[in-house]
């Protein structure tokens, strides 16, 4: 059976009760928890540092956590969100100047590792470092801040890195960060994605559970699709 994962994105979460909110979408029914770290030079925003992250780990969040490094110079925070409880650490080729270099540090300290596409950036940025990876972003929002709508231009380039993962035989999962909601996540799902960053969807509503069992429908009719 084809897996999906929905990854609740921390950016979107009750910052005021942060623990407890995070292992609320955890308890409805969230696979991956998706970490945000945005440094307002390589995003015009300022986000959550690697405190952050251990005082999720010592609220007792155990689900694995993919920490999205939206920043620059990254190299040095890489070590720093390691040893504070990431599972996943995702870059962007622009925010180094050594990609291949940075993938493996992430791999050399203990964590799978990462690559996030912005809107913009082309895929041949993958063309070299496809054994490096556990993970490919494709971002489908600008990066920088929540609450923004899909750009639905984002569905051939999801098919298109589909098949890059599908011809270098690796498993690699393909994620989706940005717009996704119930009304779209299952053509997203159709074109070759497998984890679903789900922000304002999730945590704008009153009821998480209604929301998580709604997208795994979805899901359900794209997995029935693909099976027929």
């Amino acid at each position: 059976m084809k897996n999906f994962f929905l990854a609740p994105s921390v950016l979107s979460a009750n910052f005021s009760k942060l623990g407890e909110d995070i292992q609320k979408s955890i308890d409805a029914g969230g696979d991956i928890i998706h970490f945000d770290v945005m440094d307002n030079h390589y995003v015009e925003n300022l986000t959550f540092g690697p405190m952050v992250l251990q005082s999720l780990r010592d609220y007792k969040i155990s689900a694995k956590i993919d920490v999205h490094l939206m920043a620059s110079p990254v190299d040095s925070l890489i070590p720093k969100f390691a040893k504070s409880g990431a599972d996943f650490i995702s870059v962007h080729p622009e925010s180094t100047n050594h990609i291949d270099r940075t993938l493996r540090m992430i791999k050399d300290y203990g964590c799978k590792a990462g690559i996030s596409l912005n809107p913009g950036t082309p895929i041949n940025y993958l063309d070299y470092v496809m054994d490096q990876l556990d993970m490919i972003t494709v971002m489908s929002v600008n990066p920088g801040f929540g609450g923004q709508t899909f750009i639905p231009e984002s569905i051939n380039k999801i098919r298109q890195v589909r098949q890059r993962i599908n011809e270098s035989s690796n498993n690699i999962l393909l994620e989706v960060d940005g717009g996704i909601n119930i009304k779209n996540i299952s053509d997203i799902a159709l074109a070759g994605a497998n984890v679903f960053v789900i922000g304002s969807a999730l945590f704008g509503s009153s009821d998480y559970t209604f929301v998580i069992r709604k997208l795994r429908q979805e899901l359900k009719k794209v997995h029935f699709n693909l099976m027929n």
